[in-house]
């Protein structure tokens, strides 16, 4: 669950990091009170869950009130990559002499933490990993000791910055990794880190990732959750109880088991296609659920082909295939579908397919090339 810049810095307040002073608003006339109150210029923010504000249009400076309240007013109702602008943060415009990057994520390739702290801020850190990746302090974290001081001492020892910095910029990584830790966080950024003027450090941005697994230790996300900004399909997927994730490819993929999913859409990948999507439609799935899952799968506009993997332990193939069936027969299906069953009551699976002329398959490999074949004609 990813949460709005405004979100994000209140977390910052409650762990002791420095913000600058604003409020959210979702009209004009509640930007112009804010700058009033605020009594300097200010920077008016979009407040999406979608990168490229400033770009957009959804980030504007304001010398005086009444200019807030015109830019809210264009600001509000705008779309900026599909969503709609609902808010923005009204807050003093700062002056930095400096931008720096610090976050805290999970580093998979190892399995545990990293904190990260570059020399370069404002712009993407992937950019940065590429084009200049000695300006990057990376350290690891053991899962179970976490921060210790000799971590932040390598993290800030780089950085140029003169004995009191490099100790606000400590209590800063201390502070972001407590949220991270304790809230849960997949991802917790701040980006840019501004060094101001005056020497002081400020979170200028905030990126929190919540890890919607972790739910049920923290109630108080639901009030944080917005359901607008979600993307519909995955919405519908959550209520279903499936784990779907929307993709930019042309293969819609649906399979039963998170790492039979994920090796799909890598074999996808080497044959040429792009998955549309991760389905996991779980073990023991009835075909009552398949075919919801199909439904899934099929309202994404740039499904071009379906490619079912299943593996029959806890679930039968035969379940599968009549979950399948169900589903010809209650959508308007106008895309290639290649399904391949392998396990408990596979054959008599595969008998109901052939007899309504469904393409199966014996192998993933062989089933990812036909339908990446049916869906880009020109793939070797």
């Amino acid at each position: 669950m990813n949460l709005h810049e405004f979100q994000g810095k209140r977390l910052f307040q409650g762990v002791g990091i420095p913000i600058p002073r604003g409020q959210v608003a979702d009209s004009p006339d509640q930007a112009r009170a804010t700058a009033s109150d605020l009594d300097v210029p200010v920077v008016v923010k979009a407040q999406v869950h979608a990168g490229g504000r400033g770009k957009a249009g959804g980030v504007l400076k304001a010398a005086n009130p009444e200019e807030a309240a015109r830019h809210a007013s264009r600001i509000l109702g705008m779309e900026i990559k599909g969503l709609k602008v609902r808010n923005v943060l009204v807050e003093e415009a700062i002056t930095i002499d400096r931008e720096l990057y610090l976050g805290f994520t999970l580093d998979r390739s190892i399995g545990t933490h990293a904190a990260m702290l570059s020399s370069v801020g404002g712009v993407n850190i992937e950019e940065v990993a590429t084009r200049n990746p000695e300006a990057i302090m990376k350290v690891h974290l053991h899962p179970h000791l976490g921060l210790q001081d000799h971590h932040v001492r390598r993290l800030v020892h780089g950085t140029g910055l003169d004995l009191a910095q490099k100790v606000a910029l400590g209590q800063v990584i201390r502070g972001l990794w407590h949220l991270y830790s304790e809230s849960d966080c997949s991802l917790a950024e701040i980006n840019p880190l501004a060094v101001l003027h005056d020497g002081r450090l400020v979170a200028a941005d905030s990126k929190i990732d919540l890890d919607d697994n972790a739910l049920f230790r923290h109630p108080e996300w639901l009030e944080l959750r917005e359901v607008a900004e979600e993307d519909p399909l995955e919405r519908r997927a959550r209520e279903l109880g499936l784990s779907y994730v929307r993709l930019d490819g042309e293969v819609g993929i649906l399979g039963n088991g998170a790492g039979l999913v994920m090796t799909t859409l890598d074999v996808v990948q080497r044959v040429g296609g792009r998955a549309a999507n991760f389905l996991d439609v779980g073990g023991g799935a009835g075909s009552a659920l398949v075919r919801e899952a199909m439904r899934l799968v099929l309202d994404d506009p740039n499904v071009r082909g379906v490619l079912v993997n299943i593996f029959g332990g806890i679930t039968r193939c035969d379940e599968v295939a009549r979950g399948i069936l169900a589903g010809l027969d209650d959508l308007d299906i106008q895309v290639p579908l290649v399904i391949r069953l392998s396990g408990t009551n596979q054959e008599e699976g595969r008998r109901l397919l052939s007899e309504r002329g469904l393409q199966t398959a014996d192998s993933m490999t062989e089933a990812a090339a036909r339908i990446v074949a049916l869906t880009r004609p020109g793939t070797p």
